[in-house]
């Protein structure tokens, strides 16, 4: 299939072109359908023209679709309360995109820092991570592949091994400028890396201890992705400050910064800003990703959806040599090879499978919160079908 010749090489995309989709179905240009077990990276989470989603956009679209953050927005104030409510935050700023929510994330802990009397306030950050791929998070992220190139970046970044708590204790002794850690709760593009159990406990005591800021990257995580609103809910703390995106507009660009106590007084007007964060049309998609997710009790059925593929690759792969680990939290799952498997996307394609490979060696599968149970299924079979001819 023939690209434009007009386009930036920034992609190599693969060779299909979708036309429309119906929930976890994809139809392309030729008429071939595909069970998207990638939700977009993520971001469908209620899968394809998801009917309270299309009537929402439709409607604002009829109505209103800008008028700048000069002016009072209805839609934005409503998205606003719900996701404070949801997430216990205090207060929300809105952005287009996940990177710009850690962007907002990374001024807010320097304007704190600064408001500390801390000149160079530094921000810690751990390997494996991704945080998007402006100069500052393409510097906050852990993958040299994304900042090669780029150089030089930008400076306030102390970098720590992700789930090592002894670590960060060793970096609070010896570095006095610290205002911040920005993690992942769980990390996506680093090869769906979970942290131990009680490790946001810890950093929630240590963080306190030290006045950081605990910052959560939830853009991948967010909004019901592995089986709870955000991924800190399966623990007994909250952040200070919490990113989203992705599946908060179910493709509609939006993204957001929750802060709470004393980290929602830092920004005050003119710190900072953005054209279209939170404009009447994306936050009526979101407000209709987060009634479709309430009404009809997707929470639970993630967890229940994740447990079943979960428990489906395990018992197909389980004594397959080559497999090093099945991992997973609701529908966020990796399946972690011996060697780097890249090949696998194109032959699922194949198949009529959309899946990914991330890290090099890690089938990562991120479908949609609408998964009927024979999807899952089939996703489980095609899968495993796939690895065991590959190793």
């Amino acid at each position: 299939m023939a690209g434009s010749e007009h386009l930036m090489t920034t992609y190599a995309p693969l060779p299909v072109c979708f036309d429309h989709g119906a929930g976890a179905v994809l139809s392309d240009s030729n008429g071939k359908t595909y069970l998207d077990a990638l939700s977009g990276i993520a971001v469908c989470g209620l899968g394809h023209a998801h009917p309270a989603v299309s009537k929402a956009i439709s409607e604002q679209a009829s109505r209103l679709l800008h008028t700048s953050n000069l002016y009072c927005i209805q839609n934005q104030q409503t998205l606003a309360d719900k996701l404070c409510r949801i997430s216990a935050m205090d207060k929300v700023f809105f952005s287009n995109s996940g990177a710009e929510a850690n962007e907002a994330a990374i001024k807010l802990a320097r304007l704190y820092g600064h408001q500390k009397g801390i000149e160079n306030p530094a921000i810690i950050v751990t390997d494996g991570s991704f945080h998007g791929r402006t100069m500052a998070t393409l510097t906050a992220s852990g993958n040299r592949k994304v900042q090669a190139g780029f150089e030089p970046l930008v400076q306030g970044f102390i970098r720590a091994p992700y789930n090592d708590i002894e670590s960060l204790k060793n970096i609070a002794q010896n570095s006095a400028n610290v205002v911040a850690i920005l993690i992942e709760p769980a990390q996506g593009e680093g090869g769906i890396n979970l942290l131990d159990k009680n490790f946001l406990e810890q950093l929630r005591t240590l963080c306190d201890e030290q006045e950081w800021l605990l910052m959560l990257d939830e853009i991948q995580t967010g909004m019901g992705r592995t089986g709870e609103w955000f991924a800190f809910q399966h623990n007994n703390m909250h952040p200070d400050v919490m990113t989203l995106a992705k599946g908060l507009g179910n493709g509609v660009p939006i993204g957001a910064c929750l802060a709470k106590g004393k980290a929602a007084e830092v920004f005050q007007p003119g710190n900072h800003g953005s054209t279209f964060g939170g404009n009447p049309l994306t936050c009526a998609a979101a407000n209709a990703v987060i009634d479709t997710i309430e009404e009809q009790k997707l929470l639970a059925r993630a967890r229940e959806l994740g447990n079943r593929i979960m428990t489906g690759l395990e018992k197909n792969l389980a004594d397959i040599e080559g497999v090093k680990d099945i991992r997973g939290l609701g529908l966020m799952i990796g399946i972690e090879l011996d060697r780097d498997c890249p090949e696998l996307v194109q032959q699922a394609l194949d198949k009529g499978l959309l899946i990914n490979v991330t890290a090099g060696s890690v089938v990562r599968l991120l479908p949609p919160l609408i998964l009927t149970d024979e999807q899952a299924d089939q996703i489980i079979t095609t899968v495993c079908d796939l690895i065991k001819a590959f190793v």
